[in-house]
């Protein structure tokens, strides 16, 4: 799916007013360092409180620190999230000499463990983080996307759990990464670190 290495990105496409959102000031807030620079992302407990909970916990142990986006698709997502996205770059961060069994995983590794769908009233629009999943609607896990344009395919079909609030420039810089058959990024674009934000911090 999305969501998974498996299946195409056009298997994913198949609401329009958005849920209420809670004082923007009241969010849970993360930083995400890349290699493209740093995007600052709130959270929607109010709509999605199982997925944030799992993503801030997450990002709290360092699951995140050290992976890649491993599927860029431009004019949609940016997708990461996958432990497997660890390993598989050659030496020099690029797919020159990459390790092939490592990259066949990449789009297939989660945390453990997967949560109940929490779709919502939350629109797919550029920059709103959404969770990735196999055919079934409680399999996400770990993996995420964030989107490049209005994706009103994906409404109600996906959790929606945040929104970018720094960094438009980083996240299309990310976009617009060159990639190779299969929407592999053909450099690295690394998650070098996903930091939760106390109040009043910012990135």
């Amino acid at each position: 799916t999305l969501l998974a290495a498996t299946a195409p990105a056009a298997a994913l496409l198949a609401g329009t007013s958005c849920a209420p959102r809670a004082d923007a000031g009241s969010l849970p807030r993360v930083a995400m360092q890349t290699t493209a620079g740093t995007m600052e992302f709130e959270l929607w407990p109010d709509v999605a409180p199982k997925t944030v909970a799992s993503f801030l916990e997450l990002s709290r142990k360092g699951f995140y620190d050290g992976l890649a986006f491993h599927r860029i698709i431009p004019g949609f997502v940016i997708q990461g999230g996958d432990p497997n996205s660890r390993a598989g770059y050659g030496p020099g961060g690029t797919l020159e000499g990459a390790d092939a069994a490592a990259v066949r995983k990449w789009g297939t590794g989660g945390p453990g463990y997967t949560l109940p769908a929490e779709f919502n009233a939350r629109r797919h629009e550029f920059g709103v983080l959404s969770m990735a999943r196999a055919a079934a609607p409680d399999s996400a896990g770990s993996q995420f996307f964030v989107c490049l344009g209005a994706l009103p395919s994906l409404d109600n079909k996906y959790t929606t759990f945040g929104k970018l609030i720094k960094g438009e420039e980083v996240l299309k810089k990310l976009g617009a990464a060159e990639t190779i058959r299969g929407d592999f990024p053909r450099v690295r674009q690394g998650i070098e670190r996903v930091a939760v934000l106390d109040a009043g911090e910012g990135s």
